[in-house]
């Protein structure tokens, strides 16, 4: 066994007062029975703690498993020909330990690695959290916005790791396997590792160690009480020392918080639909049963909630737009319940078949006329994945899924369907559809306001349906919730509550431009509000 750590950069040493790195050492000298001799010139600086009788383990890998000493100790330390040597006794024995290369060191509750995955070609990054640990990968949790929005195209990321005494490891993976948790919108992502060297892989050594030991201290599964790990103390306010991805939730409404959880649904339905799967009908029916009671116990919040998820990707934030303004203006019209569930859940999924595409189309600002046909493809690719959802009327599908995009000059997509094949709910859903495009960031097109956007779909008689598009305005008011406005003086406020005429009787005060924050101190209502008077504009919203 000792012949594997004499061979070049196999060996590595560890002290064991302070619960340090493995650090790089030479067996220099083997006398069988009698002594080591260790060349520590890489490491000279700890020659004294040796002298003062620190303790110490040699390290080193074979066979797949990790080789450890017992507690040694120098005997003496001494320079040779400008290098430094220590002399200890021989080892009395080896100890094998488990094989690092396939182990995983779970991490337990209450010992919190970040993790932060960069895709360097994109320039995307997200949070999230260590959950096990080996020499040959690792898991981490991700929440599921982060991961649909890093997981398109890259195939190797960049993993820091940032440990609570401010130890940070760098390395690289490409991600195995996934497992989604739709009730905490989380996924769970394997990743092996690529391009390591000694260096990495001795430090891994001692991290996955230490992990693993910690974890049995916490559980105390140890004979007699260890001591911490010196991984898992310091500062947990530090710069790096707390990253994780519990620090990126933020909502700034309770509805928010309540509408969360679809968000999340969306999130994994894309993962599912990306790996080959088809639309989860049971988890459709159960978030369209949850926006309408969210909707009946307070539809003004609900429509203010969809405004504050500016942490989700576009995709998500525009199929929950839909999805709950589709909802409310066909409550507001008195439509059957199951039709609206049906309504709720149709706009839910509309657009799901664009994360499907490339990236890069997605993100062009203009399109030739190849690249526009294969944009369009993305009705076909969900509307395939819907054929589990039997429950869903093929006429909301229809309308909702197939033919939002379509325009009664016929100059729409994806079959330039016109106004005769048009039935009232695909003219009411494309009404519903493009408020909500336009009111968003898009590559190359700035957001509208809700003026403008009205003014537009009013001065486009030949692409929209007139009655379905004053119907709408008349529904959600000229000002509607969820609308940034500017007050005389320049104030700037996002509306969270219409009176019966229309006009906002409660607004959160921006600043700036920024979306929606969750301090109740920028609330206005009642007399403060009514000394402002009524909005002079409605601005674009940031995106």
């Amino acid at each position: 066994m000792l012949e594997h750590l004499t061979q070049p950069g196999a060996a590595s040493l560890a002290l064991d007062k302070t619960g340090g790195e493995p650090m790089p050492v030479v067996v220099f000298e083997v006398n069988p029975g009698e002594s080591l001799l260790l060349d520590i010139s890489a490491i000279r600086h700890i020659a004294a703690d040796l002298r003062r009788g620190a303790g110490f383990r040699l390290m080193g890998l074979a066979r797949g498993g990790v080789l450890r000493t017992p507690l040694l100790s120098a005997d003496m330390c001494f320079e040779r020909d400008d290098r430094m040597l220590c002399r200890c006794d021989y080892p009395p024995e080896m100890e094998i330990l488990q094989r690092r290369d396939t182990f995983r060191a779970e991490l337990r509750l209450g010992m919190e690695v970040g993790v932060v995955l960069r895709d360097r070609e994109s320039g995307l990054s997200a949070q999230g959290d260590l959950r096990d640990l080996s020499l040959q990968g690792c898991l981490v949790e991700l929440s599921a916005s982060a991961m649909t929005a890093l997981m398109s195209n890259a195939a190797v990321f960049e993993l820091e790791l940032f440990f609570p005494n401010g130890t940070r490891f760098v390395v690289r993976g490409s991600p195995r396997h996934q497992k989604a948790d739709a009730q905490r919108g989380l996924v769970k992502v394997g990743f092996v590792f690529a391009e390591r060297s000694a260096e990495d892989d001795r430090r891994l050594w001692f991290m996955v160690r230490e992990i693993e030991r910690e974890a049995a201290r916490m559980a105390g599964n140890t004979r007699t009480p260890l001591a911490p790990s010196q991984l898992f103390q310091g500062n947990k306010n530090e710069e790096h020392g707390s990253v994780s991805r519990r620090q990126t939730h933020d909502y700034a409404t309770a509805m928010t918080r309540r509408l969360a959880p679809t968000a999340a649904y969306l999130d994994n339905q894309i993962l599912a639909l990306r790996q080959g799967g088809m639309v989860d009908a049971v988890q459709l029916s159960r978030h369209a049963d949850r926006l309408l009671a969210l909707q009946d116990e307070d539809r003004e919040a609900l429509l203010f909630a969809v405004q504050c998820l500016d942490k989700e990707t576009l995709l998500v934030r525009h199929s929950l737009g839909v999805s709950v303004h589709l909802l409310d203006f066909a409550r507001g019209e008195k439509m059957p319940h199951e039709l609206c569930k049906a309504l709720a859940a149709a706009g839910l999924v509309h657009d799901l078949g664009k994360a499907l595409l490339p990236r890069d189309l997605l993100e062009m600002q203009f399109l030739n006329a190849s690249q526009y046909r294969w944009l369009q493809g993305h009705v076909a690719l969900i509307t395939q994945r819907l054929e589990s959802c039997r429950w869903l009327a093929s006429s909301v599908v229809e309308a909702v899924v197939r033919d939002v995009n379509e325009r009664l000059d016929g100059h729409g997509y994806p079959h330039g369907r016109g106004a005769d094949d048009l039935p009232e709910l695909a003219r009411l859903a494309s009404v519903v559809d493009v408020s909500d495009v336009m009111a968003r960031l898009r590559p190359g097109r700035r957001p509208w306001s809700a003026e403008a956007i009205y003014g537009h779909l009013h001065d486009s008689p030949h692409q929209f349906d007139r009655r379905w598009v004053e119907r709408y305005r008349a529904h959600f008011g000229r000002w509607p919730v969820g609308t940034l406005v500017r007050y005389q003086g320049g104030l700037l406020a996002w509306v969270r509550r219409l009176d019966d005429q229309g006009l906002p009787v409660e607004v959160q005060i921006s600043r700036g431009s920024a979306f929606p924050g969750a301090d109740p101190e920028q609330l206005l209502e009642g007399g403060a509000l009514e000394r402002l008077g009524e909005p002079v504009a409605s601005l674009p919203a940031p995106g």
